[in-house]
């Protein structure tokens, strides 16, 4: 008997796609992050593939009350420059929080896909909302369990 390597074809990679909502609120950024990363990804199904963009959507609300540790809210800060000279620009959680807080939680994700096509293809099926509401409730999302188990002593 011949076995051989299974391998996703387009329809397998398009059948199933599934819609889950995370509630933001008292979550710890990096923890969230992981999980919403993996299942952008398709690392919590049976078919994963490395190379195919097996996972599902996800939408986050309550960005605007994601938990950072530490001193974080204060000393972290996210990085731009426009390419001209003196056109570095910083700033720090705080501000972003103030101005766009959807930004902290799609910054999180996007440094944890791949740094490729694949990787901006599965970032696009992240939502993320500042507040309580969303504009998906016809997809029927359903809730993503993000508690992580605690080590055992």
């Amino acid at each position: 008997m011949e076995r051989r390597t299974w391998s996703p074809k387009l329809d397998d990679m398009n059948r199933g796609k599934r819609w889950y909502v995370v509630d933001a609120e008292g979550q710890t950024l990096g923890r969230i992050a992981s999980v919403i990363a993996a299942t952008l990804r398709g690392k919590t199904k049976p078919t994963y593939t490395p190379h195919a963009d097996m996972g599902d959507f996800v939408v986050v609300v309550n960005a605007e009350k994601v938990v950072l540790t530490g001193k974080k809210e204060t000393q972290k800060f996210y990085s731009s420059h426009s390419g001209y000279p003196g056109g570095l620009r910083q700033r720090s959680v705080r501000e972003v929080r103030a101005s766009h807080p959807e930004r902290i939680i799609e910054n999180a994700v996007r440094g944890m896909l791949p740094p490729n096509t694949l990787g901006r293809r599965q970032f696009r099926k992240l939502k993320v909302y500042a507040g309580p509401d969303h504009p998906h409730a016809m997809q029927q999302p359903e809730a993503l369990l993000v508690e992580l188990p605690r080590p055992a002593d």
